[in-house]
């Protein structure tokens, strides 16, 4: 998994188009592990992001393993 680095290990910033993907994925409620998948981003990234943004990310509790 990627974490937001170039090949050279610098830090990649977000474009227009990474926003929009990531906005139009929030809006449907895509969790943020499947959003850092699809725009090669980790989870966190994209969750720091969308709190930038403040633009509400699709938290849901899953249930307890017995």
């Amino acid at each position: 998994m990627t974490d937001g680095r170039d090949e050279k290990g610098k830090r990649r910033g977000w474009t227009a188009k990474d926003i929009r993907e990531l906005k139009s994925l929030a809006k449907k409620k895509t969790p943020a592990r499947q959003i850092g998948r699809k725009l090669g981003r980790t989870e966190g990234a994209v969750r720091q992001k969308a709190m930038a943004l403040r633009t509400s990310l699709a938290t849901r509790k899953r249930a307890r393993r017995k």
